[in-house]
């Protein structure tokens, strides 16, 4: 009976799982972030790229 009762009191299993909870909570949180970033930062080099484009075509010979 003692035995049954440390295993019901054991806690540190629970603390790993919170942990890893917390884990993948923060990597959702990352990859959401840089989701939305990265399609900002594209439309961002797209515009600059047609501008350059536009610059250079302006200069060639």
């Amino acid at each position: 009976m003692k035995l049954f009762n440390e295993i019901l009191n054991d806690e540190s299993g629970a603390t790993a799982i919170e942990y890893g909870l917390i884990a993948a909570l923060i990597a959702v949180a990352c990859i959401t972030a840089l989701t939305s970033l990265g399609g900002s930062l594209s439309n961002t080099f797209g515009t600059v790229d047609t501008g350059l484009k536009g610059a250079n075509a302006s200069t060639a010979p």
